[in-house]
């Protein structure tokens, strides 16, 4: 055994897309204790993305569940005071973005729990680059991803309303007969599935293999722009798409007429078409058209069932949500911690006083004397603003501090609702404060629809 320092950090945009090329081959399974055949875990949704809990050698950690990797990768776990890895070697990985290969550690036999399930002799694979940053930008901790190590040995169904994913073991599994459910036969390549949907272009409908990738934010990537981009009148925006292990990832953003999945059709989805640097490394299946992504699945309550090569999709209270893009031009992302200092009035149970003769009564409120408090919160800093975007016009550049939204301190936010603030309607005014080489500057912008 071998005792591995926090030395890794990682991150996740508004979209994540992720390509690990060393595939590993160890012989490991999670099981479930005899009595149990299904177990319920809940997670938290953020940016449209699953985070489980996840327990590594006894150290109690937060993934994303990821259909679109095939191995389990660790990082972000430099707040940690150390986590065990055993039987640690270097190796090298190679991922989405601009870079090249990046140094990692691989570490087998070691014992992973999820919810009531374990494997006690499952591979992981520790990226050092500290560049690479999913929590900073999520705002919430993610300290990995796990995705085929788990869909392989359970089917597992995602309940995106209640917020529950469900492990099942596959051969105590019976599917229920399911009104206005829809099934969908899966394609595995390098572990990861793919499956059929209908693309709506502007002239055309094009049948298309796509990724199931529940680490994509993103509703929908394509690979080919033809029938889709038009220039006159423009009906799309060059944008920032996301950071993957190997750096940055830029394309553009439209929106397509529709998207069909067997029975089901979604209106107006928006689309990104990364570059072509992007999809050189990505298309390992010539055949492959894009990637399905989370903003996609959301809608529904999915069930993977791998053995069995099927998806189920049923629609949830989601699904009539129109589809969203950030309209601010502004990505934000935790940087290191402040000092805050506020003033609290604690206020004590009103005091009622009745006067007898009259009958009357009168309550008083009664505060206890101010007190200050210290404490650090988290920085928010501007790492890209998208030219031409409302946040652009306005005068928001790359590296501003962020002090506060809408009169609200910014550090009182959490990320992904900022996120979502951005996202949010047309028309809506975002008052910013921002900090700027030591001078503070208001800013004002407008939220307009671009698509």
């Amino acid at each position: 055994m071998e005792k591995l320092a926090n030395s890794t950090r990682s991150f996740l945009l508004s979209v994540f897309a992720l390509l690990v090329f060393i595939l590993g081959n160890a012989q490991s399974h999670f099981t479930f204790p005899e009595a149990i055949s299904r177990d319920k875990i809940p997670f938290e949704l953020v940016n449209n993305l699953v985070i489980i809990p996840v327990e590594i050698n006894g150290t109690r950690l937060s993934f994303l569940l990821d259909t679109g990797v095939s191995s389990t990768l660790l990082f972000s776990v430099e707040e940690l005071d150390s986590i065990q890895l055993n039987n640690a070697s270097p190796v090298k990985l190679r991922g989405l973005g601009e870079g090249g290969t990046i140094d990692a550690i691989l570490s087998n036999n070691n014992t992973v729990r999820v919810g009531k399930a374990v494997d006690k002799q499952h591979r992981i694979y520790m990226v050092l680059d500290k560049k690479i940053n999913f929590s900073t930008r999520m705002g919430v901790p993610i300290h990995g991803i796990i995705g085929f190590d788990l869909f392989k040995d359970f089917v597992v169904k995602t309940d995106y309303s209640s917020k529950r994913v469900t492990l099942y073991k596959p051969d105590k599994y019976r599917k229920r007969r399911c009104k206005g459910c829809s099934d969908f036969k899966l394609r595995f390549h390098n572990k990861k599935p793919y499956m059929a949907v209908t693309v709506e272009s502007r002239t055309q409908q094009i049948e298309s293999l796509v990724l199931i990738d529940t680490g994509s934010s993103d509703g929908l990537w394509l690979f080919d722009e033809y029938d889709f981009i038009i220039n006159n009148p423009r009906n799309y925006f060059n944008d920032f798409l996301g950071l993957g292990l190997s750096g940055n990832i830029f394309g553009k953003r439209s929106k397509i007429k529709g998207l069909g999945l067997n029975s089901f059709r979604l209106e107006g989805v928006t689309t990104s078409f990364p570059d072509t640097n992007t999809v050189r490394n990505i298309r390992s299946i010539p055949e492959r058209k894009g990637t399905l992504g989370s903003e996609v699945l959301r809608r529904f309550t999915v069930i993977m069932d791998y053995r069995n090569q099927t998806m189920t999709l049923k629609k949830n209270k989601y699904f009539d949500e129109p589809f969203y893009y950030n309209m601010a031009g502004l990505t934000l992302e935790h940087d290191g911690l402040i000092p805050v200092r506020e003033v609290d009035y604690f206020k004590i149970d009103p005091v009622t006083m009745t006067t007898k003769k009259r009958e009357a009564s009168a309550i008083f409120d009664v505060y206890k004397s101010p007190t200050l408090q210290f404490f650090l919160a988290p920085k928010f800093v501007v790492v890209e603003v998208r030219e031409g975007s409302p946040a652009a016009l306005a005068g928001i550049q790359k590296g501003d501090e962020v002090l506060s939204i809408n009169g609200k301190a910014c550090y009182k936010y959490k990320l992904y609702e900022i996120i979502n603030l951005f996202s949010s309607k047309a028309g809506r005014t975002i008052y910013m404060e921002i900090t700027r080489n030591g001078v503070n500057q208001k800013k004002k912008f407008i939220l307009r629809e671009v698509l």
